[in-house]
């Protein structure tokens, strides 16, 4: 069956038709690498990343772009207070988000540009939108004019008056109208600057992505994604940007956002102790686990983010791992067709999940004639998913950073002992080894093949 998503432009649930039968183009905002992602940064990248997969299984060529941006207020803010030079911070940051998202299973994007290396393009579609009488330059900053717009608001469904009515009591005497917004700001000597029309300055958040998804999408692509947070100012903001410079032409034909995320039922904030880095909880949590929480409500829905469901998710992946150990093998298999239908239906990751279960029961029920095919179709399933990459004995001897764990080899000669007292029938000393190792969280299972272990 085809794709399906929900387009918030139009807001209702659409038919995805891509401009080229064999190429989709996706734009998806990335970091401000400033400072270490958290649990609500990492559910976009693992919302499209399941879109990503899915797009590559249904189309001969995806590119997919998420940017990184490197020059932005909050990173000259962290700089000044940290003492940390801002290359060595955003390189450090940047690194640090890969490493985290990798964990968590998420392809890199096929290209990644970062702002630094665009600010040419943006000075040069900052002086159309300047030429075209959408922009103009005041006291060192150039500012968008939003009532030249007459169809600004439509993807946040905001009309200018509200925009008006909203606006904060004191506007920059610069601006023409409280509603502009910024393109290009000038630079202090202490601050990162570039050579402009408009004097020595760095460029506004928008334009940054306008110039971006133009260079490398071109100036009408398939999909633009983010969170819905991003949907007024940044998305309207890019929309009033491209469709301005380019003769009205549409930015993206879809536009794709995740719902929020809240901790434990409440906000997430510092202050109330509920605030998770996707770096804290890799040391407590496997990468899949935390994929599998943020996958289990639908993307476009809040998510309350909580350990008991980091733990639940552990335990579902501890079951299907489990039903992948052993022998036979799994098989090659093509995605199971209620997999793939679920996740067309506007990427219904909770029906997809539900039918992992099913698969993975199937497997535990299969004859050993079956079960190689059974067990191919729970992998196939996995992989749709971004889930059961391991290799299963790989996934039962992970610990929690920190644990006083045994090593694999120290468990190993456990049960090497234990085998040699149940061969020379001292059950009791075989069945206090078993008891030891269980009050140090390792299980073991006897079966045809010989004993494996596994992590409570």
């Amino acid at each position: 069956m085809p794709l399906d998503l929900y387009n918030t432009l139009t807001r209702r649930k659409e038919r995805f038709e891509p401009m080229s039968p064999d190429r989709v183009g996706m734009y998806v905002c990335g970091p401000t690498v400033y400072d270490t992602a958290h649990i609500g940064n990492a559910r976009p990248v693992v919302v499209f990343d399941l879109l990503f997969r899915l797009l590559q299984r249904l189309y001969p060529a995806v590119t997919y772009v998420r940017n990184i941006t490197d020059v932005d207020d909050k990173i000259i803010d962290r700089s000044r207070d940290s003492g940390e030079p801002i290359e060595a911070l955003t390189k450090r940051t940047a690194d640090l988000y890969h490493a985290d998202m990798d964990a968590l299973n998420a392809l890199r994007p096929t290209i990644e540009p970062r702002a630094t290396h665009h600010i040419s393009h943006m000075v040069a579609l900052i002086g159309l939108l300047i030429e075209r009488g959408h922009a103009y330059a005041a006291e060192g900053h150039v500012l968008f004019s939003v009532p030249s717009m007459a169809e600004y608001g439509q993807l946040s469904r905001r009309t200018l008056d509200e925009l008006i009515a909203g606006a904060r009591v004191e506007v920059a005497p610069y601006k023409r109208d409280s509603s502009d917004f910024v393109l290009w700001k000038p630079s202090a000597d202490d601050q990162p600057g570039w050579d402009s029309p408009w004097g020595r300055g760095r460029p506004g958040w928008h334009i940054e992505c306008s110039a971006m998804a133009k260079e490398h999408l071109g100036v009408t692509f398939d999909i633009h994604g983010g969170g819905l947070d991003l949907i007024f100012p940044h998305h309207e903001n890019e929309i009033a940007q491209s469709r301005c410079a380019h003769d009205g032409e549409p930015l993206a034909r879809y536009w794709v956002h995740n719902g929020f995320v809240t901790v434990e039922g409440e906000k997430m904030s510092k202050s109330l102790g509920n605030f998770f880095t996707v770096h804290e909880l890799l040391d407590e949590f496997p990468g899949e686990a935390i994929r599998l929480t943020l996958m289990s409500a639908h993307y476009r829905q809040p998510l309350d983010f909580t350990r008991e469901g980091l733990k639940q998710s552990k335990a579902t992946l501890d079951r299907w791992y489990q039903a992948l150990r052993g022998d036979p093998a799994p098989a090659a298999a093509e995605l199971p067709f209620d997999v793939l239908a679920a996740l067309e239906d506007d990427l219904n990751s909770p029906l997809a999940i539900s039918h992992l279960h099913e698969l993975a029961s199937a497997v535990n029920k299969a004859g050993e004639a079956e079960k190689a095919a059974a067990k191919g179709a729970l992998r196939a399933a996995g992989d749709a998913l971004g889930l059961l990459q391991q290799d299963p004995e790989a996934w039962f001897r992970w610990a929690p950073k920190g644990a006083a764990a045994l090593s694999d080899a120290d468990i190993q000669q456990r049960i090497d002992d234990r085998l040699a007292a149940r061969k020379a029938k001292n059950y009791a000393e075989a069945d206090r080894i078993r008891k030891e190792l269980a009050d140090q969280g390792i299980l073991l299972e006897d079966g045809p093949q010989g004993t494996t272990w596994k992590r409570a």
